[in-house]
């Protein structure tokens, strides 16, 4: 009975989610461009721009990693909010100046812009492909956590490969129809959902289990200080040692995650999305505040060591989940599942949207058969990217998961070429090339040979260290770019007031257009 009534809860939602997903075309013809289905028409509003971004936090990592974390290491996991809201200030600048350029050249998405500022399409393509790589394991994670959640909340009723096909067809379903606009309306559910379920489990959990927080703190400082602290439970020494996750792997990873998460792909094009850059000044300033949301599974996971100690590798992720199995009633379990699971969805959806794009724009537009055709190529490439990560949940799961660990790391050699390119022309391709190629390599060589941290310091700063220094000596060394184009052109800014300028320049021809008719 509890399995039934779990199952259906799930079952309406993931009904209610698809139909979401349509209705985000109401109104909308036949779903326009690649520039309406892959940013939203760039003209969602401040609210859609709100909970998409914020999803961007919200992934099934915050119901069972962030947990698992908290429950295994302890004070280590809040790293997480520590990144994302010091990414938050920095995206203040940078995410209008970003909007701002792809606005006024047509671009929709990294690839677009490297290929745009250095003048050479291929380079677009060859950047497809390295993001690809850095993002494909994030779906994998998000069917396989999805997966988790759903055969947990079924209490074990739904297996977890039937359970990994739902959280892949229900994601393809509607991404591949409604693109960002349809994950920015789901994302408005999961958000009214996260925050209940969130907020319900943290006064009830600590009064079922502690008679309160004052019982359960007290519990927590007496027997389990060393989770309290860096480096965490069997962190070792203060340095690093043990786990690694000390006080130089906290700042160093905020400090690298924060930049990297202002232009990984997903973040990007939730930029582009906006309908105006001030509503993402807005938003810089808002979303800090939903990251307080987080400290409730870290805080759970810690709750669980005292209710069911003793799980160990994988199990320990789902520390959350068995104390909502054991403490809640079937109709409640299936409305936190429901909520996990959208945390999977949504971002699970941008990421093979992103993935979808790029390739559509930036690899298959290459090829002039698919010039012309760049959306209908970008959903395809959406359920093959969706699929490929379905078959490696079934066949290779530790392929991607392995990968996963230079996710972050990976994508921040990215930043001389993104970011650095766009506010400094003297910045060469030959530069950012050579040291793109050097980051990426000294990367994947510290975390496939064991050695991240190095030193206690994140190997994703180290690798990028390594990248601007060659970027930068062999653009000081060698000759400059022959390109004749304009600063204008090439370079970004912040687009203080345009943006007003050119809405009113939008709505001017609106309101011809309307006259005319």
């Amino acid at each position: 009975m509890n399995a039934a009534v779990a199952t259906s809860v799930f079952a309406v939602f993931m009904v209610a989610t698809v139909a979401l997903g349509l209705l985000a075309l109401r109104g909308r013809g036949k779903g326009g461009g690649l520039a309406e289905w892959s940013v939203g028409g760039r003209s969602l509003g401040p609210v859609f721009i709100w909970v998409l971004m914020a999803g961007e936090g919200y992934t099934s990592f915050s119901y069972l990693g962030a947990a698992g974390w908290g429950y295994n290491y302890g004070a280590p996991v809040l790293y997480v909010v520590a990144y994302m809201s010091c990414g938050y200030a920095i995206g203040y600048v940078v995410g209008p100046m970003l909007w701002a350029y792809a606005r006024r050249h047509g671009l929709v998405g990294i690839t677009d812009m490297v290929a745009h500022r250095f003048g050479r399409p291929w380079l677009g393509a060859v950047v497809a492909v390295l993001a690809t790589v850095f993002l494909l394991p994030y779906i994998q994670l998000q069917i396989t956590g999805m997966g988790v959640v759903l055969s947990v909340i079924s209490y074990g009723a739904v297996s977890l490969n039937w359970a990994y096909f739902v959280a892949f067809a229900v994601t393809t379903g509607f991404v591949v129809v409604s693109g960002l606009r349809g994950s920015a309306w789901v994302s408005v559910l999961k958000d009214v959902l996260v925050i209940a379920t969130l907020g319900f489990l943290a006064f009830s959990v600590p009064l079922h289990y502690f008679d309160g927080y004052g019982p359960f703190l007290d519990r927590l400082v007496t027997e389990k200080g060393e989770w309290l602290t860096l480096p965490g439970h069997g962190g070792g020494s203060g340095d690093g040692g043990g786990s690694g996750f000390g006080e130089l792997w906290f700042i160093s990873t905020t400090f690298l995650n924060s930049l990297t998460v202002v232009i990984f792909p997903t973040t990007v094009a939730g930029y582009l999305g906006a309908r105006s850059a001030d509503a993402l000044r807005r938003n810089a300033v808002y979303l800090p505040a939903y990251n307080v949301l987080l400290f409730v599974p870290m805080l759970l996971g810690l709750a669980a060591l005292f209710v069911v100690p003793g799980l160990t590798g994988a199990e320990s992720n789902l520390a959350l989940f068995k104390l909502v199995v054991d403490a809640l009633p079937a109709w409640a379990v299936g409305l936190v599942g429901v909520a996990a699971a959208l945390s999977s969805i949504v971002p699970m959806a941008v990421f093979m949207l992103v993935i979808g794009t790029m390739w559509g724009r930036s690899v298959l537009s290459l090829v002039p058969r698919f010039a012309e055709r760049q959306k209908s190529a970008a959903q395809v490439v959406v359920v093959v990217a969706g699929s490929l990560a379905l078959l490696l949940t079934y066949t290779a799961p530790n392929t991607l998961v392995r990968l996963s660990l230079i996710s972050y790391e990976g994508m921040a050699q990215l930043l001389p070429m993104v970011l650095l390119a766009l506010v400094w022309r003297r910045l060469t391709f030959r530069g950012a090339f050579s040291g793109l190629i050097v980051g990426v390599a000294v990367v994947c060589a510290l975390v496939f040979t064991g050695n991240d941290p190095v030193g206690g310091v994140n190997a994703g700063l180290v690798a990028l260290a390594a990248n601007l220094a060659v970027a930068l000596a062999v653009t000081l060394a060698g000759p400059r770019d022959a390109d004749p184009r304009p600063d204008a052109e090439v370079l970004a800014h912040d687009p203080v007031g345009e943006e007003d300028e050119s809405l009113d320049v939008a709505r001017a021809a609106r309101s011809a257009s309307d006259h005319r008719v």
